[in-house]
């Protein structure tokens, strides 16, 4: 079918979708169970990508709080987007584009400009067919290429900002195929008092879908435990669906087990049938399973990091979490992350900061914190603990260094401190002129020279990389000098811009502009984060320092 002219709706465009909503409550992991579902599609040989619907008026992630609504994820174009898009990333390993996120803002911002643009030819813009035309176009435009595409509505059945999406999907229904469309309900079944799964939260969950004119093709309870069968069954009565269409997605200890538990469930086999695909998918036998070699290897030996932030809340750094992770995979190393509130670095966090075996300091914003982070990476310095500082991180370990090394008093970011005598951290040229907030720091991929014979050169094993940005600050190029004396050095470059520094004089400590968390996979681990990991393993026993602690 040629597209339409008004819409630029092209429907030939993808081949099979799964579209996945969610029910009862946000936060029932609605992405872990489409990325898990997608890992064992990719597993039978299918090309697979995934689609994130995030409801909010918020063109994109970008300018939103963390603790409201986690980590801010940056893609390899630079588009900041939801931290789902990081979970897809990591479960499908392919690199995702600003396009994969759709929004509400992104959407009504399109419609708006082609409406003053008069592209409608004076017709009267409205909600549909325009807004949902352009849904469609957005997803199946990011489905282009792909075998099957799987499409996550953020939020939960019933919400008012959800409705222009979900009637999207209800066109979809009408304008494909049945065997080209699959909707997956993902839906809270918690328990009683007296132990019993109790249903009627997912049957009140998919009355309300189905008011709007979806009906669910496969159900996944999300409990503590599997679903018993006699569970199953009632919900497949009450729900209108086949009792094998309904599936159980229990706690689990690591998400990174959920495809192995959908697995063991059938869910990817049902998906297959539903779909007509599984003549065309790889033999059992001959399946990959890396993924679960991988995530079932054994952890020989245990290590505690302290990370220290700002936000209380672990998906506020999730993808830091997960890169340790990762890096634990590779090493065969059970990994803790030790929180240390940097507000209360002194007050309340002292010793856990001096009993672990090595300190990441992330990336943020704002000046909060700022203080604990600095004393953070004086501690690291000081008392040769494995340090690995992000962003905000490399740039507060300059200015520990101005500030405690070289005397410079008052050194500070620009960000922080405008007033600051010494701007060793100051705005990047390009954005003095810059009004707008939302998409416009350094972002996304860009590559980095390393100097050889160098700290960064052994962890890349390589004289150049490339990494993930967002920053609007930078090391100032005044201070350069000053700042390699007295066991600092700047081991990266791009042109003028610093990106690595190290310190010969530590056994690892180790900086970086960048966010090389985003990069990282389960079966592709960082290389800094794996780098921390074995010079945690061979550090000073904690006990000594525990002794003679100072911050």
């Amino acid at each position: 079918m040629p597209a339409d002219p008004d819409t630029g709706y092209d429907p030939s465009l993808g081949r099979k979708f799964v579209f996945v909503t969610g029910g009862v409550m946000s936060g029932l992991g609605k992405g872990i169970t489409a990325a898990s579902t997608g890992r064992l599609l990719a597993n039978a040989g299918f090309d697979v990508t995934a689609v994130k619907v995030d409801p909010y008026i918020n063109v994109d992630a970008g300018t939103m709080n963390p603790y409201e609504h986690g980590e801010v994820y940056v893609l390899k174009d630079g588009g900041e987007v939801d931290l789902d898009l990081g979970n897809y990333e990591r479960f499908l390993g392919t690199d995702m584009t600003f396009d994969h996120n759709v929004t509400t803002g992104k959407t009504y911002e399109h419609v708006i400009e082609r409406e003053r643009a008069g592209d409608y030819l004076g017709k009267t813009v409205q909600i549909i067919p325009h807004v949902t035309d352009d849904i469609k176009r957005r997803i199946r435009e990011a489905a282009e290429g792909s075998d099957v595409c799987l499409v996550e509505i953020g939020g939960t059945v019933g919400d008012i900002e959800s409705m222009p999406f979900l009637e999207a999907l209800r066109q979809f229904a009408h304008e494909e195929d049945d065997e080209d469309i699959l909707f997956t309900h993902v839906t809270l079944v918690p328990y009683s008092k007296n132990g019993e799964q109790k249903t009627k939260p997912t049957q009140h969950s998919v009355k309300e879908l189905r008011s709007i004119g979806l009906q669910p093709d496969i159900l996944v309870g999300r409990s503590e435990d599997r679903l018993d069968p006699e569970t199953k069954e009632k919900i497949a009565l009450f729900c209108d669906v086949p009792t094998d269409a309904v599936f159980s997605n229990p706690d689990v200890e690591d998400i990174y087990h959920v495809p192995l538990m959908v697995e063991d469930e059938g869910l990817d086999e049902y998906v297959m049938e539903r779909l007509g695909l599984a003549d065309e998918a790889l033999p059992k036998t001959e399946r990959s399973t890396e993924w679960r070699e991988l995530v079932t290897r054994d952890r020989e030996e245990e290590i505690d990091i302290a990370l220290v932030g700002k936000y209380a809340l672990e998906d506020a750094y999730m993808s830091i979490h997960e890169a340790l992770k990762h890096a634990g995979i590779q090493t065969g190393t059970e990994v803790n992350v030790l929180w240390v509130d940097a507000d209360e670095t002194r007050a309340e966090h002292e010793q856990r900061l001096a009993s672990a075996d090595a300190v990441v300091v992330p990336g943020g914003f704002g000046s909060r914190g700022t203080d604990g982070k600095i004393e953070a990476v004086r501690y690291a310095r000081e008392n040769d603990v494995p340090f690995l500082g992000l962003c905000l991180g490399f740039q507060m370990a300059v200015v520990e260094h101005a500030r405690n090394v070289l005397g410079l008093d008052g050194a500070h970011s620009a960000e922080i401190d405008p007033d600051t005598p010494h701007p060793v951290i100051d705005l990047l040229p390009d954005q003095y002129e810059t009004e707008d907030m939302g998409g416009t720091m350094r972002l996304g991929a860009h590559e980095t020279d390393i100097e050889p014979d160098t700290l960064a050169a052994r962890v890349y094993g390589a004289d150049s990389c490339t990494e993930r940005h967002r920053h609007r600050y930078e090391v100032n190029p005044e201070y350069i000098e000053r700042l390699e004396a007295d066991g600092l050095a700047f081991s990266g470059r791009a042109d003028n811009r610093m990106e690595i520094l190290e310190r010969p004089d530590h056994p690892f400590f180790f900086g970086t502009q960048a966010h090389p968390e985003f990069r990282s996979r389960p079966d592709r681990a960082s290389p800094p984060f794996v780098s921390l990991v074995e010079a945690a393993l061979g550090s000073t026993d904690t006990t000594e320092r525990n002794a003679d602690v100072r911050l």
